[in-house]
């Protein structure tokens, strides 16, 4: 990586992201999340940003850790969408066997 390469807003939501995962983690305060958080979006350059995750251990990719299928926030709304799919089908099945029955 070429420190002194111009950061882009891509590299910049990255960095953010990863400071963000190390404060749920426990590694970072709320108030060193925003501090750094902050200076994310005064960096210039790719050394900038990496000066601010220097002294954090990588984390492991987050589409890696849940199971390659990617965003755990988008895969847990599917399950949601599939279980209301399933309540919306049985409240339809018991209407239809009411009316049936009647």
């Amino acid at each position: 990586m070429d420190v002194e390469l111009r950061a882009s807003d891509d590299d910049r939501h990255r960095v953010v992201a990863e400071l963000h995962r190390h404060t749920a983690a426990g590694r970072l305060t709320l108030d060193e999340f925003s501090e750094r958080a902050g200076a994310v979006w005064t960096a210039r350059t790719l050394g900038d940003l990496a000066a601010l995750t220097r002294d954090l251990p990588a984390l492991p990719d987050p589409a890696a850790t849940a199971g390659g299928g990617g965003d755990p926030v988008g895969q847990g709304r599917r399950e949601l969408l599939v279980l209301f799919a399933v309540a919306a089908l049985t409240l339809l099945l018991l209407g239809g066997f009411l009316a049936l029955t009647r």
